[in-house]
């Protein structure tokens, strides 16, 4: 997809230590390097499965290319100077849009890429989307607490095949009110 629905494709610059951080849609020239990330930032989730099958590990670059090209698809990346350090990937259906494949490259976790693109999704949302949904595995700790750490809440789990997933949601104007509130 080349440009998100409902919205003009923006950069957004966050800063973050000596370097900023460039947070920009992904587009199909840059899909090998995004099929490398995504590998590199899903070999720890494979390990605590013990699973070297899991869909990100097993993505081809032609279904990677088929899947950024959907118009209700919007993958998002972040770059440090020319290298993609991290992306999202946002599935949008109607009131709907589902995060998946989160991946920030290891050298890079726990230093705010990946709040840093969670946050700059809803820039790419259209007007309709009321809700936003995220899984990962219910053994990812840190995936689960940085998703509930910034307003998602636990909704159930669903077996896919040995791997067990947690359905996080964020309804957008609860947040907000809820924020506001606690500011007061």
């Amino acid at each position: 997809m080349s440009e998100a629905p409902g919205t003009d494709a923006q950069d957004v610059q966050q800063e973050g230590g000596d370097d900023a951080l460039r947070i920009a849609l992904v587009d199909d020239d840059h899909a090998g390097e995004l099929l490398t990330l995504r590998r590199a930032a899903f070999v720890s989730e494979a390990q605590l499965y013990d699973d070297p099958h899991i869909p990100p590990l097993t993505q081809t670059l032609h279904e990677l290319r088929e899947d950024m090209a959907r118009d209700d698809v919007v993958t998002v990346g972040a770059w440090e100077g020319h290298r993609l350090v991290g992306s999202l990937r946002l599935e949008i259906e109607g009131p709907k849009a589902t995060i998946g494949r989160l991946a920030v490259a290891p050298d890079q976790q726990a230093k705010g890429v990946g709040t840093s693109l969670m946050f700059a999704i809803l820039q790419y949302l259209p007007s309709e989307v009321t809700e936003v949904w995220a899984f990962t595995g219910k053994d990812s700790k840190k995936n689960l607490a940085m998703y509930t750490k910034h307003g998602y809440e636990e909704q159930y789990d669903r077996a896919a095949g040995k791997l067990t997933m947690t359905y996080l949601r964020r309804v957008l104007d609860e947040v907000d009110a809820r924020n506001a509130a606690q500011e007061r």
